[in-house]
């Protein structure tokens, strides 16, 4: 128990018909004893304690009563923040809205995605025509009562006649496949398990897949390698899946299998971390064919888009870092002989989509969605005409139709789904949700700073109009910056709880991302990722420079590698901010490469077992930084006991020692969700509990009072 805590007085709110700040009243809390071990490792001479090793082991009766403990110490708390709840329910009820995804079109059947609003799943449904609602062709949340059974793909047979589905358990990453009869709406006996990181590609009576095998310890926790290939064929049990793909040895790498739509080819990826690849085909109308390998290597990204008069049109960024498509003849594919399709441009080429008439190209500039329309010999017709600042989501187009569908959304536009014909070259809503919630009255800016070493970093702000800029604005910043993944305007229900709170979101397009192409990516990796904490640093400062807000006043967020840079930032620069959650973080940077798929990471991180990087990582791993004596701000860190991608001892090892070291008055607490996992597939309700008590959270600790009453219930 942190002796401070015994001089804190417990003080309530009076709820204000406005939103105002106030001064900050602790609440009291006693945190669980953790034991410490004497374990320490030895890393190129130099000793490293580890004394919360025994929190690794996810099967230990110990860490599951110390999970229990934790979680009981910051649920006392927060349920003692007066407007959690009203929070919660100003979330649930502008969740209460219709959310479609974009039609999908197979064997002439239409298949989406809807959420009535409070489902804790979107229903999966078919319909034979668009302007029906059709029937429902498969509800996870009947599959556990929790809604913690989630859909994260399926794949139509090309016939229409199966569906092949895979379900996540608990937001784990392990999945399991299983086969609907579509016209029976019932399921064959086909379950294929352990399951991870694949798809389903369709060809002849059966599909292709992959998996690895089953763990002999720990599911959640056990590191993953050798994935292979397989094909399954409709009706037979899995030990007679045909091997189609192994790589020589028990190696740390990913394998996917793919098939062009035309049916001629199969291609087989091979990566060994989450950027860089290489591809092989085989020609499925050859029985005698073997693989051809072509593209070698993993220093360059491929992705074959299709099959298109006799040329394999494939996505990269092989001597292009903004990317191009490259034409490759398989019957003659060395890279000699390879053509530009489309020559890399200026901004990052990030998707493409090919109809019977048209290519789709989807860019970034400057981090907001641009869409070019081509023909299919390549030549520029016109550029999609988008609502203003945003983000467009997946094309969906088809080959034997003249119209497609696309998404397009922003900080303040909820998903809208567009209908596109091909003919007129004009779109139309298709459909467009209703929220409670005037949008009108908000507005998004983009600015530039400079970051420490002078390099220009965008930043998206959000905030109600007629905003002053008088240094007592609350912020929240949220950042990612890694593996090549691009930040754009998006859109989130919690979220508007902080704008129409007087708050303002922040969201810098910092380095490592893949906002400005690889080098920007590279920019922000291994001996150069303190750039990436520098730039979000940098955005703080930006922020209280320009009297946005002030020292203090700033809730900093960020998720998975987002949680690494929250972790980081905070040791380095804790005055800066007033509350600080990491979420489901990389936090040990010394041993997160033992775990399930963390060794894929080390193209961006390094790993500790090169002295050179270990000695770059020991100098700002957040587990290993911590600094008793600093001013910290409050801190919520929240993860899930089934997060098998970044396993939740990261944040366990991490906020105990916070809870050992840390000597002020803040809070240090950790939100453990049961039967959660890394993100994705998490029900509706724990995600709108969830996000009620990260803001109320920040709500509190930044003294700021919320408009919501009691009377207005």
């Amino acid at each position: 128990m942190n002796k401070w805590n015994l001089l804190i007085v417990i003080a309530t709110f009076n709820l204000l018909s406005c939103n105002m700040q106030t001064e900050k009243v602790y609440i009291p809390v006693t945190y669980p004893v953790t034991q410490k071990t004497d374990t320490i490792d030895t890393y190129f001479g130099v000793q490293v304690a580890d004394p919360y090793r025994w929190l690794e082991d996810d099967l230990s009766e110990q860490t599951k009563d110390w999970v229990k403990q934790q979680n009981e110490a910051t649920f006392g708390y927060l349920k003692q923040i007066p407007y959690r709840d009203l929070v919660a329910e100003r979330i649930t009820k502008m969740w209460n809205f219709e959310r479609f995804s974009a039609p999908y079109r197979k064997a002439g059947k239409y298949f989406y995605s809807y959420n009535d609003g409070l489902k804790n799943q979107s229903v999966l449904y078919v319909t034979d025509n668009l302007d029906q609602k059709g029937k429902v062709l498969l509800d996870p949340n009947a599959l556990a009562a929790d809604g913690t059974s989630a859909l994260t793909g399926y794949s139509v047979s090309e016939d229409g006649k199966y569906l092949a589905y895979s379900i996540s358990k608990g937001g784990s990453d392990w999945n399991e496949i299983f086969v609907k009869n579509i016209a029976s709406g019932k399921d064959t006996t086909d379950n294929l398990k352990w399951v991870k990181f694949s798809g389903m590609s369709w060809y002849n009576d059966g599909f292709y897949y992959s998996r690895y095998e089953e763990p002999k310890a720990s599911a959640l926790s056990e590191k993953n390698s050798a994935q292979k290939i397989y094909y399954h064929k409709i009706g037979t049990s899995q030990d007679k899946d045909v091997l189609v793909f192994q790589p020589d040895g028990d190696v740390q790498r990913f394998y996917s299998a793919g098939v062009t739509q035309d049916k001629s080819y199969l291609i087989v990826s091979e990566s060994e971390s989450t950027s860089g690849n290489n591809f092989r085909i085989k020609d499925l109308n050859d029985p005698k064919s073997e693989f051809i390998q072509v593209a070698k290597g993993f220093d360059s990204d491929y992705q074959v888009i299709d099959h298109l008069n006799g040329k394999l049109i494939v996505l990269t960024n092989h001597k292009a870092p903004m990317y191009k498509l490259v034409a490759i003849d398989p019957k003659n594919p060395g890279e000699a002989n390879w053509t530009d399709f489309v020559a890399q441009k200026e901004y990052v080429l990030t998707d493409v989509s090919v109809s019977q008439k048209l290519i789709f190209l989807s860019y970034l500039k400057d981090a907001k969605s641009y869409v070019e329309i081509l023909d299919l010999d390549g030549k520029f017709l016109k550029s999609l005409e988008l609502p203003g600042i945003g983000t467009v989501g997946g094309i969906s187009v088809n080959k034997d139709e003249n119209f497609g569908f696309y998404s397009f959304s922003s900080f303040t536009v909820p998903s809208v789904i567009f209908k596109y014909d091909f003919e007129k070259g004009t779109s139309e809503v298709y459909k467009q949700p209703k929220i409670d919630f005037n949008f009108t009255e908000y507005e998004t800016t983009q600015v530039f700073y400079p970051s420490k070493d002078g390099t220009q970093i965008p930043m998206f702000l959000v905030y109600k109009k007629g905003l002053k800029l008088n240094g007592k604005n609350p912020v929240w910043l949220y950042g990612y910056g890694g593996f090549n993944i691009s930040l754009t305007p998006s859109f989130s229900v919690s979220r508007l709880v902080w704008l129409e709170n007087g708050g303002i979101f922040a969201m810098p397009n910092i380095r490592g991302g893949g906002e400005y192409g690889e080098k920007w990516h590279e920019a922000g990796t291994i001996l150069q990722k303190q750039n990436v904490f520098d730039d979000f640093i940098g955005a703080a400062e930006y922020l209280i420079m320009q009297e946005y807000t002030s020292a203090g006043n700033i809730a900093v967020h960020g998720g998975s590698n987002g949680g690494l840079l929250v972790g980081a930032v905070t040791n380095q620069r804790p005055e800066l901010f007033g509350v600080a959650i990491p979420a489901v973080g990389v936090l040990d940077m010394l041993r997160y490469h033992k775990f399930t798929i963390g060794w894929a990471w080390a193209t961006d991180y390094g790993t500790s077992q090169n002295e050179e990087q270990f000695n770059y990582l020991f100098k700002y791993s957040p587990l290993h930084n911590i600094d008793g004596y600093k001013k910290y701000p409050a801190i919520l860190v929240t993860t899930g006991d089934h997060d098998d991608r970044v396993v939740p001892a990261h944040s366990f090892k991490y906020i105990a020692t916070l809870q050992e070291k840390y000597k002020g008055l803040n809070p240090m607490l950790i939100r453990i969700e049961t039967m959660g996992g890394h993100g994705a597939g998490k029900p509706t309700a724990k995600v709108i509990e969830e996000a009620a008590d990260m803001y109320s959270f920040a709500f509190y600790n930044l003294g700021i009072q919320p408009i919501y009453k009691a009377e207005n219930k």
